[in-house]
C-alpha cells in the first residue's frame, strides 16, 4: 500500500508541477533571446563607438587643416598688405617722378 500512496502522491505531484515547468522553460526561453537581444545591442554599441572614435578623429584632422589655412591665410593677409605699402610707394614715386618731368619740360 504504501507503494500505491507513494506513486499517487508522485502522480499528483507531476500533475501539479507540470504548470511551473513549463513556465520556467517559457522563462529560459525568453532569458535566452534577451541574452541574444543584449548581445546584438552590445555589437550596435561597439559599432556606434568605433564610428563615434573615427568621426573624432576625421574632426581632428579636419581642425588642424584649418588652422593651418588659418595660418595661411594670416600670412598671405601681411603679404598683401606689405604689397599695398609698396604699391603706395610706386605711386608716390611715379608722381613725383612725373612731377620731377613737368619740371624739365618747363626748364627747357
Amino acid at each position: 500500500m504504501d507503494t500505491e500512496l507513494l506513486s499517487a502522491i508522485r502522480d499528483i505531484l507531476n500533475e501539479e508541477l507540470k504548470p511551473i515547468k513549463t513556465e520556467i522553460a517559457g522563462m529560459k526561453t525568453e532569458i535566452i533571446g534577451m541574452k541574444t537581444e543584449m548581445t546584438g545591442m552590445k555589437n550596435q554599441i561597439d559599432e556606434t563607438y568605433e564610428i563615434v572614435k573615427a568621426l573624432v578623429e576625421a574632426s581632428e584632422v579636419n581642425k588642424a587643416e584649418h588652422d593651418a589655412m588659418m595660418n595661411d591665410i594670416a600670412h598671405i593677409k601681411g603679404n598683401v598688405e606689405k604689397i599695398k605699402i609698396d604699391m603706395y610707394r610706386v605711386e608716390e614715386i611715379t608722381a613725383n617722378n612725373w612731377a620731377e618731368m613737368t619740371r624739365m619740360k618747363q626748364a627747357r
